[in-house]
């Protein structure tokens, strides 16, 4: 998941971070890319926390939705990059009914593209991007 950030500084010494899509989750750093790593850190076991009470993962926005709000003025937007399939659980075997058509067209994308390792990756890829949750 790819969640907009905030940053901010007083002094020009440290940023405290902002999430935006995740209320509650914050963040700091003494330079500026070590704030972006720190939040990306915080984002993580906020959503850990948020799964384990039972909650949805919040569905990343663009940074669009929120440049105009007066809450993050003058501040400074990046993106915090966070692999959230650790939080997805144990990887369980089911058996799928798929047309044959559309098993040899998966085929054929798993067999031109190396992103795909298997059916089941690419199955799992594109399942968690109609999901939201990549």
């Amino acid at each position: 998941m790819k969640y907009p950030i905030v940053l901010h500084t007083d002094d020009g010494d440290s940023y405290s971070v902002t999430v935006p899509d995740v209320p509650g989750c914050f963040s700091a750093g003494t330079t500026l890319n070590e704030a972006i790593d720190m939040a990306e850190e915080a984002i993580f076991f906020h959503l850990e926390g948020m799964l384990e009470d039972g909650e949805d993962v919040p569905v990343a926005s663009e940074i669009a939705v929120y440049k105009d709000n007066p809450d993050f003025a003058d501040g400074i937007w990046a993106v915090a990059s966070v692999d959230i399939t650790p939080l997805l659980g144990k990887s369980e075997k089911i058996n799928v009914t798929l047309p044959h058509l559309l098993i040899s067209k998966i085929d054929k994308a798993v067999a031109s593209n190396p992103q795909y390792k298997n059916r089941s990756a690419f199955l799992a890829q594109v399942s968690r991007k109609e999901l939201k949750l990549a």
